[in-house]
């Protein structure tokens, strides 16, 4: 039931959304002076939410920072590796589609390929409503075995639905199997926040390693400060989804 809700209550905290009830707003308003107004708020909204640097801004207070894999001063026997928007699997065609969150697992990849870790433990199952036959972490297993990682070190988690699930399911297997080991968390910079306190609710204490990294440099050129561009939308619906996340999984307890 907090899949299904979370998943309701992500899609109302899109400001898409909240522009396309201004505008209906907007044009289904008799009084012309408050249709009006309610127009001009409208366009302010979209022009917000539509701005690369004032999205960027907001995104970097809330990102944690990313480290070089050279960087990392020891070497862990467990590399975690959170589930979603990864992969899917075209039956049709019979191969992978690789998806925006793919550089979790690539890196996975490069660091046990560095000896940076022993092993990996993929995270997730199915992350949607509709399609629960595409476990994220039974395709990406085939895969990894497919480019030559052994099949022993891979080590899956195919039940969790969400950020919770993932720690709550990780540390189980972690600490029947891998008592007394060190584990290197690797999910995106956005996500990463929510995930180590989840983890370190289940009594899990992973060093972080983010992917994925939006923001980079700031910029002052004419086209990123003031040009809209309509994939902002979407970084704001990933920004709301962590953040509000996160103030919800405080309340139920799970951080």
């Amino acid at each position: 039931m907090f899949f299904v809700i979370s998943k309701i209550f992500s899609f109302l905290l899109t400001p898409i959304i909240w522009i396309i009830i201004l505008l209906g707003l907007s044009l289904g308003l008799k009084n012309p002076k408050k249709s009006r107004k309610t127009l001009i708020i409208t366009v302010i909204v979209f022009l917000f939410f539509s701005n690369s640097f004032i999205v960027d801004e907001f995104i970097r207070l809330w990102e944690l920072p990313i480290t070089g894999t050279k960087y990392l001063t020891e070497n862990y026997n467990v590399g975690i590796v959170l589930g979603g928007g990864m992969v899917t699997f075209d039956k049709k065609n019979d191969r992978i589609i690789f998806r925006e969150n793919v550089d979790r697992i690539l890196q996975a990849v490069e660091l046990y390929k560095t000896d940076k870790i022993k092993k990996i433990l993929i995270s997730g199952g199915s992350g949607s409503l509709v399609f629960n036959e595409m476990i994220e972490s039974v395709i990406l297993k085939k895969y990894l075995i497919t480019i030559g990682i052994p099949e022993n070190d891979i080590i899956i988690d195919s039940i969790s639905k969400n950020t919770h699930e993932n720690a709550v399911q990780s540390s189980y297997i972690l600490k029947k199997n891998y008592p007394d080991s060190n584990y290197l968390l690797i999910t995106s910079a956005l996500h990463m926040r929510r995930a180590l306190a989840c983890f370190n609710k289940e009594g899990i204490k992973p060093a972080s390693y983010c992917t994925n990294k939006i923001v980079g440099e700031r910029r002052f050129d004419i086209y990123y400060l003031f040009i809209p561009k309509a994939e902002n939308f979407i970084l704001w619906e990933n920004l709301i989804h962590e953040v509000s996340g996160y103030f919800v999984y405080s309340v139920f307890g799970y951080i």
